[in-house]
């Protein structure tokens, strides 16, 4: 099975000057968490919906005044839509993101492969192991650490 067999399509994409309010109206109006960043119609970033809200939570500015470009994270693990699904769940896997970018040539952005994506493509009558979506979910969210256990007293 290929990416562009479950890919979404031409998604939402901003630029580095989309200020973080737009961004987070951007991601409410198409119902997504991840936005690819572009300059001259190639992808140079990604900003997700946690970058925003730390952002936000950490640097005492409204969302009005500050922009993607001063959180949008790289770098950025692409695929290509010729490229088989496992390319995308390893990549998933190896890196702990639950979404990459679907780029082709020049780094267009042709859609996103998205843990959701992957898991609509399981099925009894369909070409992609549930068991190996699953491996790769377990993998994006292993603590790489252990976590600090808070007393509430």
């Amino acid at each position: 099975m290929k990416i562009k067999d479950v890919m979404t399509p031409s998604p939402t994409v901003c630029v580095p000057g989309t200020t973080l309010a737009e961004a987070a109206s951007m991601m409410l109006e198409s119902d997504c968490g991840m936005l690819p960043v572009v300059s001259a119609d190639a992808l140079v970033g990604v900003v997700t919906d946690r970058d925003l809200y730390i952002a936000l939570a950490t640097r005492n500015r409204r969302a009005s005044e500050m922009t993607v470009g001063e959180v949008a994270r790289g770098p950025v693990w692409t695929c290509a839509p010729d490229d088989d699904v496992h390319v995308a769940l390893a990549t998933m896997k190896e890196h702990r993101i639950r979404r990459v970018p679907v780029t082709g040539f020049a780094g267009t952005v042709l859609g996103v492969v998205s843990v959701n994506d992957l898991l609509l493509a399981v099925g009894p009558k369909k070409q992609l192991p549930g068991g190996e979506v699953l491996e790769t979910l377990k993998g994006i969210c292993a603590h790489p650490h252990p976590t600090a256990h808070v007393s509430v007293a």
